[in-house]
C-alpha cells in the first residue's frame, strides 16, 4: 500500500481537478507571490490492493550526479535554510526535509531576508509543491543559492527565491512528476489524468519565472532536462552565477551521504525497473539486511520505529553489496 502518511499529506496540500498556478502581483518582499492552487481535486486513486501511487525516488542518475558535501564557505547572512536533503520524509535516514520544517524556520525570520541553500536531488513532489508555496507566501525577500544541485522536486522550490544565484559546476533538473503506480488499465489512465494538472501548474511556473514559452517548458520536462549554472541563467531559471570561491566541499559529509545513496539507487531500481512499489522494494531490502520484516508495515503506522530499524548498524554496509547485485540483475 501507498505510504499513508504521505497521502494524507497529499491530500491535505492538494484540496482539489485542476491546479492552476496563479499571480497575485509582485513577490516575496512586494507582499504578493504566485503559488500553485487547487480549485477542484483531481480524480481520487482509492486505497485498494491493486492500486498503489506515491511519489517515486530520485532516480540512480540523479543521485550518482548529487554531490552531498558542497557547501557554502562563509555564511553571511543570519536566516538560512538549508535544503540539503532529499524532499520530504526519509525512510532511510529519517531525516529530509518536509514543509514543517521549513515553515518552522521561516516563522523565526520575522518576514527579514532569508536565504534557501539547495543541494537536493529532489524527492516527494507533493512536499516539494507544499515547500514552493510557502516560501512564495513569505513576506521577506528570499535568496536561493543552487550550490550543487537542485533537481526534481527541489528545483520547483528554487524557483521560489526573489533572487536565485547558481553556484559553478551546479545544475537544475526538470522533469513531469513521477509516482509509483500499480493496476489496470482505468487505475492507469486514472492515474495519468491525476499527474496531469501537476505537471500542468510546475510548467506554468518554471514559464512564469523563466519567462519561456510553456510549449518550451514542456518539451523540457518531457526529456528530464539539466541545465548548467550558464544554461539555467541564459534561460531565466537563475539569475546570477555565485563567485568561484564562495563554495567548499566536505569529503565527509559526500562520503556519509554514499552509503544511504546506495539504498536509494537500489530502492529507485527496484521501482522503476523491477515494478515494484516502494513499500515492498523497503521490504526487500529490509530482509536482505536482515532487519525486522514489518520495518515497512510500522512506517505506514506514522512512527519512527521504521526509520529506527532502517538506520540500525548503518556502519556495516556489507549488505548493501547483494542489493547492489540485485539492481544489476534488473538493469541486465
Amino acid at each position: 500500500m501507498a505510504d499513508k502518511n504521505q497521502r494524507a499529506h497529499a491530500r491535505a496540500v492538494l484540496d482539489a481537478a485542476a491546479i492552476l498556478a496563479t499571480d497575485d502581483g509582485a513577490a516575496g518582499a512586494e507582499g504578493g507571490a504566485d503559488v500553485i492552487t487547487i480549485n477542484a481535486r483531481p480524480p481520487r486513486i482509492d486505497i485498494k490492493p491493486r492500486t498503489d501511487i506515491a511519489s517515486a525516488p530520485p532516480s540512480e542518475d540523479i543521485l550518482t550526479k548529487w554531490k552531498a558535501g558542497i557547501r557554502p564557505v562563509n555564511q553571511d547572512t543570519k536566516n538560512i535554510i538549508k535544503i540539503d536533503d532529499v524532499i520530504g520524509y526519509d525512510w532511510w535516514t529519517g531525516g529530509g526535509i518536509t514543509e514543517k520544517s521549513v515553515s518552522t524556520e521561516l516563522a523565526k525570520f520575522n518576514d527579514e531576508p532569508c536565504e534557501v541553500q539547495i543541494n537536493s536531488p529532489g524527492g516527494d513532489m507533493f512536499e516539494g509543491i507544499a515547500i514552493y508555496n510557502t516560501l512564495r507566501q513569505y513576506k521577506g525577500k528570499i535568496t536561493v543559492k543552487v550550490l550543487a544541485l537542485a533537481a526534481s522536486a527541489a528545483s520547483i522550490i528554487a524557483m521560489a527565491g526573489d533572487e536565485r544565484l547558481m553556484g559553478e559546476g551546479a545544475f537544475i533538473m526538470i522533469h513531469n512528476a513521477w509516482v509509483i503506480a500499480i493496476g489496470n488499465r482505468h487505475d492507469m489512465q486514472e492515474c495519468a489524468d491525476y499527474l496531469e494538472p501537476f505537471d500542468y501548474a510546475l510548467r506554468d511556473i518554471y514559464a512564469r519565472r523563466t519567462g519561456e514559452k510553456a510549449s518550451k517548458i514542456e518539451n523540457w520536462m518531457d526529456e528530464e532536462t539539466f541545465f548548467s549554472a550558464e544554461q539555467a541563467i541564459k534561460l531565466g531559471f537563475a539569475t546570477a552565477l555565485m563567485s568561484k570561491d564562495s563554495l567548499t566541499e566536505d569529503p565527509a559529509a559526500t562520503k556519509a551521504a554514499a552509503q544511504f545513496n546506495s539504498v536509494r539507487k537500489v530502492e529507485s531500481l527496484l521501482t522503476k525497473e523491477g515494478g515494484m512499489s516502494r513499500s515492498q522494494a523497503r521490504a526487500l531490502l529490509q530482509e536482505i539486511k536482515g532487519g525486522k520484516p514489518d520495518a515497512a508495515a510500522r512506517e505506514n503506522s506514522g512512527t519512527q520505529d521504521a526509520a529506527a530499524a532502517a538506520t540500525h548498524d548503518a556502519g556495516n554496509n556489507d549488505w548493501i553489496k547483494g542489493a547492489l547485485a540485485l539492481s544489476q540483475s534488473l538493469k541486465a
